[in-house]
């Protein structure tokens, strides 16, 4: 079977189990398969394809119709530029925390500051990107995962910052030690009752850093209550939230801190609380 009629089988299979951009993602994961690039792929569309690669393809193709995100099966999510492994043990970076990451470089740029704790940094997304743009700053990455952790020191070397960075294995700020100028942190804000109704592909995302608990809002407490002891002077915390969340987040923060303002995703959507000590 020729590479154009094997990615148009998979294109129509994945378009009769009802899955949204079956046309990317059929090539997506030929090119996985095959280990092309899409030009690659356009050149060579007459060539055969073997056996084992065929049914590789399709083992692929079932998966993404089970409800497996693309990004676990090619182990692999482009965020801020750079690119991640990512697996069933962290969430998959999104294009809207990225706005975190934006506004804390801001942040250290305007106000030349340098030490930063990225809690529950899952893959290391957030505290790598940083990392990454910031020559002078020391990012210290926590997560309660190992697993987590392991991911995060990987996309580390991957992205040449682990001279940069620090893992610590910790729930929230249990066994963090010392002061941060900035404390940012994506944490786990959906409602426990809520998960059940959410995407097959979210489903397969790791729960611990999905469920906030009962309301939402168990580890933004956590953090809000917490933070300012692990925090310098004039330091920051700056926190993703859910796109309802801004009201009731708001209100936690303003008991703690003496400044808080709201930031808006690229959608429009609140995102990103930015909490001044």
């Amino acid at each position: 079977m020729q590479i154009k009629e094997l990615l148009e089988q998979g294109r129509k299979k994945l378009i009769k189990n009802k899955i949204e951009d079956a046309s990317f993602i059929a090539r997506i994961l030929l090119q996985f398969i095959l280990n092309m690039q899409q030009t690659e792929l356009i050149q060579k569309e007459m060539e055969q394809v073997s056996k084992k690669e065929k049914q590789n393809y399709e083992i692929a193709l079932q998966k993404i119709i089970e409800g497996i995100p693309l990004q676990y099966i090619t182990k692999k999510q482009e965020f801020y530029g750079l690119s991640f492994y990512v697996d069933e043990n962290v969430l998959i970076p999104q294009p809207d925390t990225e706005v975190l990451v934006e506004e804390v470089l801001n942040i250290v740029k305007k106000e030349k500051k340098e030490n930063i704790l990225d809690i529950c940094t899952g893959s290391g997304a957030i505290g790598i990107a940083l990392a990454y743009h910031l020559e002078k700053a020391h990012i210290t990455m926590s997560d309660i995962s190992k697993e987590a952790l392991n991911i995060a020191k990987r996309n580390s070397i991957q992205n040449k910052v682990l001279e940069k960075v620090t893992l610590v294995q910790s729930d929230l700020l249990e066994k963090i030690e010392g002061k941060f100028d900035v404390i940012v942190s994506n944490p786990p804000y959906i409602e426990t009752k809520v998960i059940s109704s959410l995407s097959k592909q979210v489903q397969k995302e790791p729960h611990l850093a999905l469920d906030g608990g009962e309301d939402g809002l168990n580890f933004y407490r956590r953090l809000v209550n917490e933070a300012p002891k692990y925090l310098k002077q004039d330091g920051y915390l700056c926190l993703e939230i859910g796109y309802n969340q801004k009201e009731q987040v708001l209100k936690l923060a303003q008991e703690q801190f003496l400044k808080v303002e709201v930031k808006k995703d690229l959608a429009g959507n609140n995102r990103v609380i930015i909490c001044k000590k």
